[in-house]
Order: structure tokens, then sequence, then C-alpha cells
């Protein structure tokens, strides 16, 4: 006897059942809440029952990118559309894009994923008519007032020659002044032709979670920040204050550790100041043990690539030498923006002293990451290091702002920061240290 493969479902709570039965009869459904809550899952259910019986052909499911709509909706931890169609389905191309072709009781379905981020993303979606939009982290999908060029406008423009049209969007809270919020969102509650079911999911309602597992996750929060409160309480609040509100807990006298790698971060400026951070690793955290600051507009002379790099190489050598020593280039993690400079410190001594690499720019991760990352003691930032403590003491959220933007000024050595804890993931549970920007 053939055994097939099942999905080993928990049971649901009451509030997952309801709004899972009650979507089929509403053509836009919105499920906001905290991370782990089941939101993704319900749209997974919800699009595959929609699928199978639909008239439509052709569906969009979108991410901030394709990749994250791929890993949410594809894929969802064993729940999501490739699963749910298991053995009825298969990835391809069509038109160029990616997609996952099903096999329903009612012919073939083409799901096609895309990413909504960037302002040209709509581009990508053009040319069909699509039934289903399923929409993972809709709040983080372009949005503006040109209905030519949002990708959300344009993604309800081309379900207008739809059969059955039905849209499942999910959202973790974001900033209550959000136009996700204003345009649509809770615009929609007045009244929606068609059927509006919104609902708000914690983790305590999704029943898969067990407590010791609800305990690890919300570990990984510093209690009381403006992602505890989104991704754990399920709330919607706005970023104000202070950026890294617990920086001082990341402080630390210098020590002598035998430090066994290093690492430098950069983010690069003319006019504005150039800041190199010089991070060194010992027992599992990484410590920024030196920097170069360096202001071209407070000293009224901009200096040069070739100068930029004899100054780290002199303020960093014992360093870089001890790096060399070991057989390895140092590592370098640099304002992506800066093509040139990369290039000049690849080309430095005949490729033999840098191994340059762009910095991964997500500002949104990268700020909530370094944050995690100073809360769970994996970075620590020597006293001795005054510019980057005193762009920290100021470093805050910029006030009335629908998004959460920084205020863009003093803030170098927090960019440069950022970029290495975001690139070299250090905020990540599971991290465990590799170079892999030298391997």
């Amino acid at each position: 006897m053939s055994k097939t493969q099942t999905i080993q479902w928990k049971p649901f709570s009451k509030k997952h059942s309801e709004y899972i039965a009650n979507a089929l009869n509403n053509k836009m459904n919105v499920a906001e809440g905290a991370i782990r809550s089941g939101k993704t899952i319900d749209h997974c259910i919800i699009a595959a029952m929609y699928l199978e019986l639909c008239p439509d052909k052709i569906h969009l499911a979108s991410g901030s990118t394709i990749g994250n709509a791929k890993l949410n909706i594809g894929a969802c931890n064993g729940f999501g559309l490739e699963n749910l169609f298991r053995g009825r389905c298969k990835w391809g191309k069509f038109k160029d894009n990616e997609a996952l072709y099903l096999y329903t009781q009612t012919g073939e379905k083409i799901v096609i994923f895309a990413g909504g981020a960037k302002a040209d993303s709509y581009k990508r979606i053009l040319g069909n008519s699509y039934g289903l939009w399923i929409a993972t982290e809709i709040n983080e999908h372009y949005d503006c007032d040109d209905s030519r060029s949002s990708f959300i406008k344009v993604a309800f423009g081309r379900q207008v020659a739809a059969q059955k049209p039905l849209v499942l969007w999910d959202l973790n809270p974001c900033n209550p002044g959000h136009r996700i919020y204003t345009d649509y969102i809770d615009n929609y509650l007045n009244g929606y032709v068609g059927g509006y079911q919104y609902q708000h999911f914690t983790i305590a309602d999704n029943y898969s979670i067990t407590d010791q597992r609800r305990a690890e996750i919300q570990s990984q929060y510093v209690i009381g920040s403006i992602w505890y409160r989104r991704d754990i309480l399920g709330e919607r609040c706005i970023a104000e204050g202070l950026v890294y509100p617990r920086y001082e807990e990341a402080l630390c006298e210098p020590v002598n550790h035998d430090f066994s790698d290093f690492v430098i971060s950069i983010d690069y400026g003319t006019q504005n100041a150039f800041a190199a951070l010089l991070w060194a690793f010992y027992g599992g955290v990484w410590y920024c043990i030196k920097e170069y600051y360096y202001s071209g507009r407070s000293t009224g002379v901009q200096k040069t690539n070739t100068e930029y790099i004899n100054d780290i190489v002199k303020v960093f050598n014992d360093e870089i030498q001890k790096k060399l020593s070991y057989g390895d280039l140092m590592p370098i993690i640099v304002d992506p923006s800066a093509i040139a400079f990369i290039t000049d410190l690849k080309k430095y001594k005949q490729h033999s002293v840098f191994k340059p690499k762009g910095a991964d720019n997500d500002v949104a991760n990268g700020i909530q990451n370094t944050d995690k990352a100073m809360y769970l003691g994996k970075i620590k930032i020597f006293k001795t290091c005054v510019n980057v403590i005193n762009e920290l003491q100021g470093y805050s959220w910029q006030p009335n702002a629908a998004d959460d933007v920084p205020i863009k000024a003093n803030d170098h050595a927090m960019d440069s920061m950022r970029y290495f804890v975001q690139t070299m993931k250090i905020a990540n549970p599971k991290y465990q240290y590799s170079n892999y920007l030298v391997r």
C-alpha cells in the first residue's frame, strides 16, 4: 500500500476558523497582527479554496521581493500553495515571471510571483488580468498617488476584467499614519463594494505555537521597543525618540581579548562624513574597537579615494596585518552606492589586501536588527569610539512622519554600524560566525 504525505494541521482558533469561513463571501480580506499569528497560513488556505473552483486562469502573489513572496506564499513553512497542491503543481516561467502552475478541478491555473517594493515593480505585473491577488507584507509594497506606477493601484487595476476577483492582504502593524491604513485598510471599513473583511490576530490566536516557543520568540525583542509592540503585541505605534534607546548597554571599556577575526564597515562620504568602523570577534560577540571618521564639510578639505584608503591602512594597520597573517584578505563592508571606492579597494596593492563587499542597505530591517543585536549582546562598542557614541546619543526618529524614518543628520557611523549588522546577519537567532565575506 502506498502512502501519501499529508500536512500535519494543528487546531484552529475560533477567530481563524471564522476568518477563513467568511473569506470567499468578501472580495477583500485583510489580516493584520503579530508575527507567527497564522495570518499567511489562513490566506494560503483561502487562496487554495478559491483557486480550485474560480473561473479566472491567471493570478498574482506578491511580497516585498519575489523571494519573499515565494517563501511566504509558495512555501509558508510547509503550508503554502506548493504544499496544498502537492502532486498537482509545478514551478516554471510565465512571460519571464516566476510562476506556480496548478492543476485544479476547473483546469490549469497560473500564479505569478512578483516583488512589489520598488518604484518600478509595477512593470513586472503589466499585461495580465488577475483573478486572485494575494499579498504578504502589503505595507512594504510601493504606493504613490500615480495610478500608473503605484504597485498597489496597478495590481487593483489588473483585476478589473476578472470574472471573480479576490484580494487577500496580510501585514504586521506599522506606523498608524501609514497610507496603507489611511488610503486603504481603514478607509475600506466605511464601505467596500463586494464585501470587506478585516481581522486582527496575535500570537495567542495561533494554537500551533507552544508557550515555550512563544517565550523564545519574545526573548529576541527589546521589551517596550516599537518592534516588540508591533511584532509581538500586534499594535500599531509611532516610532519616536531615540532609535536605539538602550544603546548604553552595548558600550564597554576597551578589553585586550585575543580577537580571532576582523571586519571593517564603511559609510562613504566626500562632503558628508566618511565613517569606517573596525569590528573584532571574540567569544560570540563582535566588538567595535576602532573608528576612523572624517568630514570634508567640517574641515573644508575633500579627500580622494586613495587618501581614504591610506588613512584606513594607517589607523587599522595592526589588525589588517594580523588578518593578512592568517592568509586572508581584510573584509570590508561598504556603502553599496560607493562603486568607485569599492573598485579602488579591490585594486589596492594588486588586490592583495582588501576584500570589499557592497552592504545590505535595507534600512528598516537593518535598524531593527541592529537594535536586536545590541539587546542580545551580540555587538559591543568600545567607549573609545567617541564618534559612534556621539551619534548614538542623538540618533532619533523623525517626528510626525507617516513612515519609520530616522532624522538624516549625523548618522554616518550609524549607517556603517547598520551595514555591518545587516550584511553579516548578526541578529539572526541561528547566527553562527563564519567569515563568508572571505570564503
